[in-house]
Parts: C-alpha cells; sequence; structure tokens
C-alpha cells in the first residue's frame, strides 16, 4: 500500500483445546469484518462533518451530487444511486425542494412518473460544494497511489460481490 506502517492482527493457527466459540473468535473473516466497519464508521464521522459543514445532511449531499452534472432522474433510478434507502428518498427530495435545491418536472412522454432535477439554486451549490468536498476527501486519501485506490476498490468490489 504506502511507506506507513500497517498494523496487522496475527492470526493465529489452529488450536486444539479451544472451544468452537473460542476458535470462531479467532477467524481470520471477524478481524476483516470488524476492521471494514471501523473503516466505515470513521469515514462517515469525516465525511458527515463537512457535510454538515456546508449545511446539509449526508443524505442531502448525496442526493445533490447524483443529479449534478445530469438532466435529471427518475425517482427509482436516483435510488438506485444514492446511498439513500427508498424509503427515505421521497422525504429527501421534499426536503431539498423546499430549499429550492430541487424540483419535480412530469415529463410529457410518461404522465405517470416524476423527473428530480436541480434548480439553478441547487445546481449553483452543486458546482460550488462539489468540488471542495472531493479535495477534502483526497486530502485524507493523498498517502494512498491511484493504483492503490483501485486495487482497494477491486477487493471491496469483491467483498460486496461475495454477499
Amino acid at each position: 500500500m504506502s511507506d506507513q506502517t500497517v498494523s496487522v492482527i496475527p492470526i493465529e493457527p489452529f488450536a486444539e483445546g479451544l472451544t468452537p466459540s473460542q476458535r470462531a473468535a479467532k477467524e481470520p473473516v471477524l478481524a476483516l469484518l470488524r476492521e471494514l466497519v471501523r473503516t466505515y464508521q470513521a469515514f462517515y464521522a469525516y465525511d458527515e462533518a463537512h457535510i454538515r459543514q456546508l449545511g446539509l445532511t449526508l443524505p442531502q449531499f448525496d442526493v445533490i451530487a447524483t443529479l449534478g452534472n445530469t438532466s435529471g432522474m427518475i425517482m427509482s433510478q436516483l435510488a438506485e444511486k444514492t446511498l439513500v434507502t427508498k424509503g427515505t428518498l421521497t422525504g429527501i427530495v421534499d426536503r431539498l425542494e423546499q430549499k429550492g435545491l430541487v424540483r419535480r418536472e412530469v415529463p410529457p412522454e410518461n404522465r405517470r412518473c416524476f423527473i428530480i432535477v436541480l434548480t439553478e439554486k441547487g445546481q449553483q451549490l452543486f458546482e460550488e460544494i462539489f468540488p471542495k468536498h472531493i479535495d477534502y476527501l483526497k486530502e485524507r486519501l493523498k498517502s494512498l497511489s491511484n493504483k492503490e485506490m483501485e486495487e482497494i476498490q477491486a477487493a471491496l468490489k469483491r467483498l460486496r460481490d461475495a454477499f
């Protein structure tokens, strides 16, 4: 990865005389999943602190970032592309609409659905905060090369695909 020393918890070889639960507690999968959860929690806290400074919640930012550089999306598409659960997406869009950042448009070809688009104010906010947030994240990850980030991404995808 990088020149930094990474602390890895050694995995003890199979030890006789341990109960099944003691052996299970020493499984490498447990250490991996704990580290994955700790990493997610650390990222979430770091990410959320910056987004809150920008005056948004993480789900609101996710919707704005997803709609940015697009001509809009129907709700099902937006739900697929964001990290927001379908059950909360309507409320998030409602609040963004109240702030004047998005609007619902009914497409003439399908009046049964609507498209969520950024308003001019929403697009301006996206243009202002999205690059700043990417820079904020890059600063924290600057010790990783592009190749290392690609390798981590591939490993995480393999892990996700296992489920």
